[in-house]
């Protein structure tokens, strides 16, 4: 499998990114709306597969195929775009400016609730025979999941919301690693399994991931689960956006850009010794030089990197 070296993935990171701000509204929307609508069905995948087998890792290790179909696809998420689009500001890119940045994640979270709105109705129709029956084990699990998932953070209050931000944040930490990995390899088969394995560790560990949640809580509300729209905004989507934000750029993008994209040069110091003794003598021994002469010691300043950071 080609392995793109990290220097060159920042290269394309920041070029991704700034293609992002630069695309029309009507392509935006239409990616991040399927985007949203492959991720979703996948975590209604998960949850089927969780619920019908006892085996939630099993849940796990099998939803990253909808993270890997939309990115093969050339699809966006929030939660990508999150880390990608600042990098082509911070490279000073033309045309990258903080309002397209905005500008594009506004238009990226539209088309990401469209499209998992949709598959939340459709899913709310397949376990319910068109709402004409109670919802199915699968149904039920789901409006359990948006129950927990709010009324039970806030139950514990700010330890509650800190939490809830937490997992937002350490979701996106893995998720964005996932979206930067697609771009490590030339080939398919190492692109998926790249992606695989941190999207796998994010959805098992129960990280709150705000694309996800928004096929989830619309679901159990459509299926009767005992929270409100409130409740989801508050004690779910508002501070998992956040955290979503903080993970990606923080722990994601900008370590990458500052040591790949922009490098300290390294600092060489003069070993004593053997070297500097052997300069020492030619000091002994060669009379003082003319203003503006040639010199061992002028030669070595002349070949010592600069020192910029």
């Amino acid at each position: 499998m080609s392995y793109v070296k990290p220097a060159e993935l920042v290269t394309r990171m920041v070029d991704a990114g700034a293609y992002k701000i630069q695309m029309s509204t009507r392509d935006t929307l239409i990616r991040s709306f399927m985007g949203a609508a492959f991720l979703t069905i996948a975590a209604a995948f998960a949850v089927t597969v969780s619920t019908n087998t006892g085996q939630p890792l099993l849940g796990a290790i099998l939803f990253p195929v909808g993270f890997v179909m939309l990115y093969l696809l050339g699809y966006d998420l929030l939660t990508g775009v999150f880390t990608l689009a600042p990098l082509a500001v911070l490279d000073k890119r033309p045309g990258a400016t903080f309002g397209g940045v905005l500008r594009n994640w506004g238009l990226v979270f539209l088309g990401n609730f469209g499209g998992a709105f949709l598959v939340a109705v459709l899913m709310a129709i397949y376990f319910t025979y068109g709402f004409t029956t109670e919802p199915s084990a699968v149904g039920q699990a789901i409006g359990e999941i948006g129950h927990g998932r709010t009324v039970g953070y806030a139950d514990h209050g700010a330890g509650g919301m800190l939490t809830l931000f937490i997992r937002g944040v350490l979701c996106n930490w893995m998720v964005s690693t996932g979206v930067v990995l697609a771009m490590i390899s030339e080939n398919v088969l190492g692109k998926i399994v790249a992606m695989w394995l941190p999207i796998m560790l994010f959805f098992y560990m129960g990280f709150e991931h705000s694309i996800v949640n928004m096929f989830l809580f619309p679901s159990g509300l459509l299926l009767g689960a005992d929270f409100t729209i409130v409740d989801y905004l508050i004690w779910n989507e508002i501070p998992t956006v956040v955290g979503n934000l903080v993970g990606g750029l923080l722990f994601v993008g900008l370590p990458l850009y500052v040591t790949y994209g922009r490098p300290a040069t390294r600092r060489v110091r003069e070993r004593r010794g053997t070297t500097a003794r052997a300069h020492d003598a030619v000091a002994l021994t060669t009379p003082p030089a003319a203003e503006g002469a040639v010199t061992p010691a002028s030669i070595d300043r002349a070949a010592e990197p600069a020192n910029v950071g």
